[in-house]
């Protein structure tokens, strides 16, 4: 019988079972099984990243934009009356600067200059007029002397040590007492008929031509530029403020439209209340600053401009009589080469320079003048200088024709009387221009006065403001939130 033949494939639809495959093994006996490696964790993302999804998340969600929309409005009402009070101040500060310290001090400069100038004149006028120097002119000396160290001692008081000014004010203090020594040996000297007198008094003259009057100059100009920095601080617009008020109101219009669109509910109560507000203080802010500009800006037209025409004018007056009477008293013995080769008398020479110097500064002044008050002074000095020069005319055809005593009594007068001469003319030229100068001062001080008032309270007013305004954004917009509660 034969028996099938056995074949060692599997039979069709048979499946033929495989070994599950084996990891490799290592052919050291005994060593133990690899460890599986774990899955990487995920990275952990970081705080501002998760935040900025939040917002993101939010954002896509009216009340999430209601939120972002509020805080926006609040950071820009609050910016607005913060730099609104910042710029204000500052500029209040300035206006308060200008009126009661650079202005003051500017004049003090000038009137520093002014005594000492005088007190030369004086000492001058005493030592020609020698024994009969009148008890008046000695006592116009001291006060001079005395003004001029009381007021160098308030610019010290009021002025930062290393500056300019201190320096300059040092130097002058340093300088007063020598110069009043030297005064002093000359009428000394000339109470005793010495003629040594006069080389002392050129002396002294010599030190407050070339060594104090222009320390003094230079401190005043030195006044002169802190007073123009102060309105410079003073009187620009606020613009970044302006801006920013223009900014929030253009903000929160949006949020009102917005809030119409969507609810057609016309007002919001918190809305309208931060509008008005914002609205109130930049309305403020605009109109506080015009005037504040306007006013400012009259008082330097019409009164520093003013005063420091006439100032000079006064200077000019002062150096013209000193250089008069020096003329007398140097007798021709000081010459000066001008640049045509011509020699001539330093002091008469110096005389016509500063005259012409007092006619210039008085025609300024009088087109500067805005009212009668102011014009009628000036007009005064400038016919009194008239008649000064008229008469300084006879005084110099005395002196050249020898006859001294009729110069001196022209220049200073007679032993009973200053009439008909020199010093009775610019005695009225000097009253006529303080004249002036205290209606223009006052004219400064007013129109100043109104543009620091101008400001007054607000810088306070646009801080509490706009934290009102604020609170009201945020109110509004927390109003609107609520309906979705």
């Amino acid at each position: 019988m034969t028996q099938p033949q056995q074949s060692s494939t599997a039979p069709p639809g048979t499946a033929v079972p495989t070994m599950p495959a084996l990891p490799p093994q290592s052919d050291r006996p005994g060593a133990p099984a690899p460890r599986r490696t774990p899955d990487a964790a995920p990275a952990r993302r970081t705080a501002i990243a998760e935040g900025v999804d939040r917002l993101r998340a939010a954002a896509t969600t009216e009340p999430g934009r209601l939120r972002a929309l509020g805080a926006l409005l609040a950071v820009l009402v609050i910016a607005f009356g913060a730099v609104a009070a910042w710029q204000t101040d500052s500029r209040a500060t300035a206006a308060d600067d200008v009126l009661h310290h650079s202005q003051p001090l500017s004049s003090d400069a000038a009137d520093i200059y002014r005594s000492l100038a005088d007190a030369n004149t004086m000492a001058a006028t005493g030592y020609l007029a020698g024994p009969d120097e009148t008890p008046a002119t000695r006592t116009q000396y001291e006060d001079d002397v005395r003004d001029a160290a009381a007021k160098l001692v308030t610019a010290a008081a009021n002025t930062d040590p290393g500056t300019t000014s201190a320096n300059l004010i040092k130097q002058l203090n340093e300088r007063l007492p020598e110069y009043k020594g030297l005064v002093e040996s000359a009428r000394a000297n000339n109470r005793q008929g010495f003629p040594v007198g006069g080389a002392y008094l050129r002396a002294a003259n010599d030190m407050m031509q070339n060594k104090m009057l222009p320390k003094a100059q230079d401190l005043y100009k030195a006044e002169n530029q802190r007073l123009s920095a102060d309105y410079g601080d003073a009187t620009p617009y606020p613009w970044f403020a302006i801006g920013l008020g223009v900014l929030a109101l253009a903000g929160l219009a949006y949020a009102q439209r917005r809030n119409y669109q969507r609810t057609n509910r016309v007002l919001n109560h918190g809305l309208v209340a931060a509008s008005a507000t914002t609205a109130v203080v930049l309305l403020w802010v605009v109109v506080g600053h015009t005037v504040a500009r306007a006013g400012l800006d009259d008082s330097y037209d019409h009164g520093v401009k003013s005063i420091n025409v006439l100032h000079d004018a006064r200077i000019a007056s002062l150096r013209a009589r000193s250089d008069e009477n020096l003329t007398l008293v140097s007798r021709g013995s000081e010459t000066k080469k001008l640049a045509n080769k011509e020699v001539v008398d330093t002091y008469a020479w110096g005389y016509e320079n500063e005259i012409a110097a007092l006619g210039k500064g008085l025609k300024l002044a009088d087109s500067l003048a805005d009212d009668s008050a102011g014009r009628k002074p000036v007009a005064a000095a400038n016919s009194s200088m008239t008649v000064w020069i008229s008469r300084h005319k006879q005084v110099q055809k005395d002196n050249e024709l020898g006859k001294y005593d009729d110069a001196r009594a022209g220049v200073i007068g007679t032993d009973d009387s200053t009439k008909e001469s020199t010093a009775e003319c610019f005695r009225t030229v000097d009253a006529s221009l303080d004249k002036a100068l205290t209606h223009e001062t006052n004219e400064f001080k007013q129109s100043a006065g109104d543009g620091l008032d101008a400001m007054t309270g607000l810088t306070v007013g646009a801080a509490v403001l706009a934290v009102l305004g604020a609170a009201g954004a945020v109110l509004g917009i927390g109003r609107r939130l609520s309906e979705y509660r």
